[in-house]
């Protein structure tokens, strides 16, 4: 995950470098680029001697100067909104940013059910590298041992009916927003912040109670990676949703000029997506191919 940081902030880094000097920008600005790039960079160097077992020290700097500048960043956004430079324009900019930033999540995903299904169809034979050129092997096995696998009529579909109640609890908010209704805006959010953090606790309580480890087969690895980053994005919503209550609270949303709140609903709603292919795939599917 933190390789995945780094290399995806050096590369906005460069492409901020390169695009501000071909446009002749000021030099403060360049100099700007050019502190984001060597931030990138500390980063990228510090996971490198991270997982070489030297030290952590120099990735946690990097951690949190990439947390500030990322805070700093979001504060000035807010800033601008509320300082009316949000023109119609700009705000289409940042709908299409979020767009092309929930695809690529979309992608990320992708990737996971694409190892879930390749391992479940198709799974590797366990071949030793000691006789790897002559080895032909047996079918291998791909699944939790018989009775290990979570019964998904149980913890799993209660958090699916949480989400699912979050997905709608935050439309209310949204089109209470649009009607101008304050009252059902900030309670609704208050309703979706407390069911995002409940599907956290639930999800806890199910992994402490999960009777296959991580990492030691390529299902507990598939299912934990995939399960775990979803809870990731669960608790990175409701960070996102919690800030834009106490935003609602201050009245910095009207009818016509949103977009942090559309931002917040739109990435909540993939996330309730996400998790129903999940639920069908990893947990459904899983659980009547190899429960018995």
């Amino acid at each position: 995950m933190l390789w995945g940081i780094s290399l995806s902030f050096c590369a906005f880094a460069g492409w901020l470098f390169l695009a501000l000097a071909l446009e002749n920008a000021p030099v403060a600005t360049g100099l700007l680029a050019g502190c984001f790039l060597i931030i990138a960079i500390t980063m990228l160097a510090g996971t490198v001697l991270f997982m070489h077992d030297i030290t952590p020290v120099l990735m946690l700097i990097g951690l949190l100067i990439v947390l500030y500048s990322m805070f700093v960043w979001w504060r000035d956004v807010i800033a601008e909104s509320q300082a009316g430079d949000h023109t119609p324009v700009v705000r289409i900019g940042l709908r299409l940013g979020f767009i092309m930033f929930i695809m690529s999540e979309v992608m990320f995903f992708a990737a996971w059910f694409w190892a879930f299904f390749k391992f479940a169809l198709f799974p590797m034979p366990e071949v030793d590298v000691q006789t790897l050129p002559t080895a032909v092997g047996p079918i291998g096995h791909f699944g939790p041992d018989q009775g290990a696998m979570f019964d998904p009529w149980d913890l799993p579909l209660i958090n699916t009916v949480i989400l699912l109640l979050s997905g709608c609890t935050v439309t209310w908010a949204h089109h209470d927003l649009i009607e101008n209704k304050r009252s059902g805006l900030i309670w609704g959010l208050i309703a979706t912040v407390f069911l995002g953090a409940a599907f956290t606790i639930f999800q806890a309580y199910e992994y402490s109670h999960a009777s296959f480890p991580f990492g030691t087969d390529e299902f507990g690895s598939v299912f934990f990676m995939a399960t775990g980053f979803h809870g990731f994005h669960v608790i990175i919503g409701t960070i996102f949703l919690t800030v834009c209550l106490l935003r609602a609270r201050a009245g910095q949303f009207t009818p016509n000029q949103h977009v942090g709140f559309e931002a917040a609903a739109w990435y909540w709603h993939f996330v309730d997506v996400v998790w129903l292919f999940l639920f069908a795939c990893v947990y459904i599917w899983a659980h009547a191919v190899w429960a018995h």
